[in-house]
């Protein structure tokens, strides 16, 4: 009996067009979810796939999908900037294709309980795996100025500076441990018109984002899929808001291109691109899956394939907040 997938993924199917997995290929599912993107690479025959989550649930989900691909899936919970070992520890030395999907997915949004949404009351919460500090604890301990730093960069929310101020005045009465506390409070001092998203959008994807390092995750997951994709591999990235795309974008189009000497440093070696662009422009869903799933409407997917010359050297981190810098502070 098929089961019906607890979530569809947004451009699903034109991920996997760009993916092109082939018969006998080895795969990457960097995010796993609901394993849609998994189903649709394991119908080729042949395919082996690594499935990689931090989420616990999302790995427990899939057991049935494990049990009916006959050996050919294997999933393992860990963050996805780690696929490099996980493939190593998988014994698969290069693999010939990497899909993600970047960002919270809708099965925990729609849950109370793991407290992502402030539509929902439940713990302030926000962690996609199971372990490390809560939003509830960067709330609770971060400065007033950092709380500002994490909310107006990651949430890139402008009015950042009284919606910390509303915080720290509002942790001194009580402590902020759920959702609905927490957006109250956002909503009492960030004013939003008619049709407008809702005041606490923005502080609330600021924090979730700080919780779960995402966008240092995402630099170390592309890095990651670059020195394990065999020449011919394709990655593929689907994003949900500008910060993810632009990192995508410009890792892209540093591994695009030639890169090393210049008229002032002419001794540099020329380093090779790494990277042949598929998608010159991002991928967006088209007006149907937009009217099916409101939540597609942001998603821009991105596509490159792998060339024969060696991997570029990681780039440095951006000097945002850390999480472990904040807590260390606290």
């Amino acid at each position: 009996m098929m089961l019906v997938p607890r979530h569809i993924p947004v451009l699903a199917d034109e991920a996997i067009a760009w993916l092109a997995p082939k018969e006998g290929g080895v795969y990457v599912d960097a995010t796993f979810g609901a394993g849609g993107y998994s189903r649709a690479i394991l119908k080729i025959a042949g395919t082996r796939l690594i499935g990689i989550d931090r989420d616990r649930n999302a790995i427990a989900g899939g057991f049935d999908l494990v049990d009916r691909a006959d050996g050919r899936l294997t999933l393992v919970e860990d963050r996805f900037s780690n696929l490099a070992e996980v493939c190593a520890a998988q014994g698969c030395a290069a693999v010939d294709g990497v899909v993600m999907d970047v960002g919270v997915s809708s099965m925990q949004l729609d849950e109370a309980g793991r407290g992502f949404s402030f539509r929902l009351d439940g713990p302030l919460d926000m962690r996609m795996g199971h372990a490390g500090p809560t939003a509830a604890d960067v709330v609770a301990r971060a400065s007033e100025r950092e709380l500002a730093d994490i909310i107006y960069i990651f949430g890139e929310e402008r009015h950042s500076r009284t919606v910390a101020r509303a915080i720290v005045a509002a942790r001194r009465q009580a402590p902020i441990t759920t959702t609905r506390a927490l957006a109250d409070i956002v909503a009492s001092v960030v004013r939003a018109k008619p049709g407008d998203i809702h005041p606490a959008t923005r502080t609330f994807q600021g924090l979730r984002i700080f919780v779960n390092e995402e966008l240092d995750e995402l630099h170390g997951a592309l890095s990651a899929a670059e020195r394990v994709l065999r020449p011919g591999g394709r990655l593929v990235v689907v994003s949900f808001h500008s910060l993810e795309d632009r990192i995508v974008k410009n890792f892209f189009a540093e591994r695009g291109k030639s890169a090393g000497g210049s008229r002032h440093r002419p001794e540099i070696a020329q380093v090779a691109p790494s990277f042949a662009i598929l998608t010159k422009r991002p991928v967006t869903p088209g007006e149907a899956e937009e009217a099916k799933n409101p939540r597609a409407r942001s998603a821009k997917l991105r596509a490159a394939e792998r060339t024969d010359a060696p991997a570029h050297a990681a780039a440095e981190l951006p000097s945002w907040p850390r999480l472990s810098d904040v807590l260390r502070g606290g």
